[in-house]
């Protein structure tokens, strides 16, 4: 698992293979991840939109950007979290993802913040090539 802190909301990914869902003779390895975003901070914070760095071993490059995550935008309050599920799909058995969420903050004097928050790179590996 792998984690990084930004204005105080750290982020976990954590990647599992799904063998069930792959074709290795098709170049389809389908990895589910995990990602805990926790608020540290004393203010409520809304997650409002993600982007996605997804890498191939081959070095080639996908740009994913959209609302919210899993069709949801969550409003995360102090001390509080938020976990969800995905999936990915590379044509290599090992490939890495890394980007970013844009966040919301209301201060206690009103002022409105939008803040970007990083999700750190975190890999996805057959673990038949580990061995």
């Amino acid at each position: 698992m792998t984690n990084q802190t930004t204005q105080r909301v750290k982020v976990s990914a954590e990647s599992f293979y799904q063998e069930q869902y792959s074709q290795p003779e098709a170049l389809q390895y389908v990895h589910a991840y995990r990602i805990r975003i926790e608020n540290q901070g004393r203010l409520p914070v809304q997650l409002l939109s993600r982007t996605w760095e997804v890498i191939e071993s081959t070095g080639e490059r996908r740009h994913v950007e959209g609302e919210g995550v899993v069709g949801k935008q969550p409003v995360i309050l102090p001390g509080d979290s938020y976990e969800y599920n995905s999936w990915i799909q590379f044509a290599t058995p090992f490939g890495a993802m890394e980007g970013s969420y844009v966040m919301y903050r209301r201060d206690d004097d009103g002022v409105e913040n939008y803040f970007e928050v990083e999700v750190p790179r975190f890999l996805h590996i057959v673990p038949a090539i580990l061995n």
